[in-house]
C-alpha cells in the first residue's frame, strides 16, 4: 500500500493553501493581529503552553499535525505563558480558563468559537474538536473533499484517479472508513485483487465493522468467489438447462453474475431459490443475497429493488 499512499501525498500536496505559514508563535504584541484578525477569514486555535510542562510536550504537535492535515483551512498559534503573563492576565480576567496548562481555545470571527479545553488530548479527540471548529465556519477538513472527489471519479469510471483520492484521504486521516472502502474498491474496479487485500489488512481494527469498510469486504470476497464462477459459466448454464433445480448451479451462476456486473440477474437467481426452497443449503441463498447487498450499498437500486421482492417471499 506504500505506493498508493505515496501518490496519494502528492494529490494531497497538490491542493493549494497546504498549511503554509499556519503553524507560528504567538506574543502579546501580535495577539490582535495573530489570532483576533486573523479568526476572521481561517479559523484559530490558540495554544497555551509553557517549557516546564509535560502535558503540553504532548499535546502540542498533536495540534501541530492536526493543523497540518487541515490543508490550509486551519491556524495554530502557539502563547508560551510564561512569556506572555500580561495577556494570560488580561484573557483571565475577560473569562477564560487559563489557570492551567495545556489549554486550547478557538477563534473563529473575532469571538470565541467553543468551549475551550485543558490537558493533553489524544489525537482523535483534538481531532474531533476542530472538526467541529471547521464545521462552524462553513469549512470541511480535506480528507472529506478527497472521498468526495474520489466517490465521484469511481463513479464515472475513473478507479485509477480515485485511488489516489482515496490514499490521499488516508494520508490525512486514517479513521476515514469511506475512504478505506472507497480505495479498496477502486482497486477491485482495477482488477486488482491482491493489493485490495493488503488494504483491508491495513484497515484499523475498530472500523472493520463499519457499513463502508464491511461492504468493500464483501465486494472483495465476492470478487474472488465470482471470479472462480465465471470461469465455470457455461458449464452452470448446461447444468441449469438439463435441470432448473440444480441449486446448486443456480446459486454459483448468481455469483458468476454479479461479478459481470448484472446485479438484476444475480439477485434473480437466489431469489429463485428463496421461492422455491428457502431454507436450501442453510438458508444460503438468502445469505448470499444479504452479501450482495452489503457489497452493492444499500442504498444501490439493484439492492432495493431486490429488498422488496424478498421481503415479499418471506412475509407472503
Amino acid at each position: 500500500m506504500s505506493s498508493l499512499l505515496s501518490e496519494g501525498a502528492d494529490t494531497a500536496n497538490a491542493k493549494p493553501n497546504a498549511g503554509a505559514a499556519m503553524i507560528i508563535d504567538g506574543d502579546q504584541a501580535t495577539f490582535m493581529d495573530d489570532v483576533i484578525e486573523a479568526s476572521r477569514s481561517i479559523p484559530v486555535l490558540v495554544d497555551f503552553w509553557a517549557t516546564w510542562c509535560g502535558p503540553c510536550k504532548t499535546l502540542t504537535p498533536i495540534l501541530e499535525k492536526v493543523t497540518r492535515a487541515a490543508g490550509g483551512r486551519l491556524k495554530l498559534v502557539k502563547i508560551d505563558v510564561d512569556k506572555n503573563r500580561a495577556l494570560v492576565q488580561q484573557l483571565s480576567q475577560m473569562g477564560l480558563p487559563l489557570q492551567s496548562i495545556p489549554t486550547v481555545v478557538a477563534f473563529w470571527q473575532g469571538q470565541i468559537a467553543s468551549e475551550p479545553f485543558q490537558g493533553a488530548l489524544p489525537e482523535s479527540e483534538v481531532k474531533r474538536f476542530t472538526d467541529a471548529l471547521l464545521k462552524i465556519a462553513g469549512s470541511s477538513a480535506p480528507a472529506a473533499d478527497y472521498v468526495v472527489e474520489g466517490k465521484a471519479l469511481l463513479e464515472a469510471g475513473q478507479p485509477e484517479e480515485a485511488a489516489k483520492f482515496f490514499a490521499a484521504a488516508l494520508q490525512e486521516d486514517r479513521q476515514k472508513p469511506d475512504a478505506w472502502g472507497g480505495l479498496i474498491r477502486a482497486l477491485l474496479a482495477l482488477g486488482d485483487e491482491e493489493q485490495a487485500g493488503d488494504v483491508l489488512a491495513d484497515v484499523p481494527p475498530e472500523l472493520l465493522e463499519h457499513a463502508e469498510v464491511s461492504g468493500a469486504k464483501s465486494a472483495l470476497a465476492l470478487a474472488s468467489e465470482g471470479r472462480k464462477a465465471q470461469a465455470a459459466r457455461a458449464g452452470l448454464e448446461a447444468r441449469l438447462a438439463a435441470d432448473p433445480a440444480d441449486f446448486e448451479a443456480r446459486y454459483a451462476l448468481a455469483t458468476a453474475l454479479n461479478a459481470s456486473g448484472d446485479r438484476e440477474a444475480a439477485a434473480e437467481a437466489l431469489l429463485h431459490i428463496i421461492r422455491v426452497k428457502r431454507d436450501w443449503n442453510e438458508d444460503a441463498a438468502r445469505l448470499q443475497l444479504l452479501k450482495f447487498f452489503e457489497a452493492w450499498g444499500f442504498e444501490d437500486p439493484a439492492t432495493m429493488a431486490a429488498r422488496r421482492k424478498l421481503s415479499a417471499i418471506l412475509f407472503a
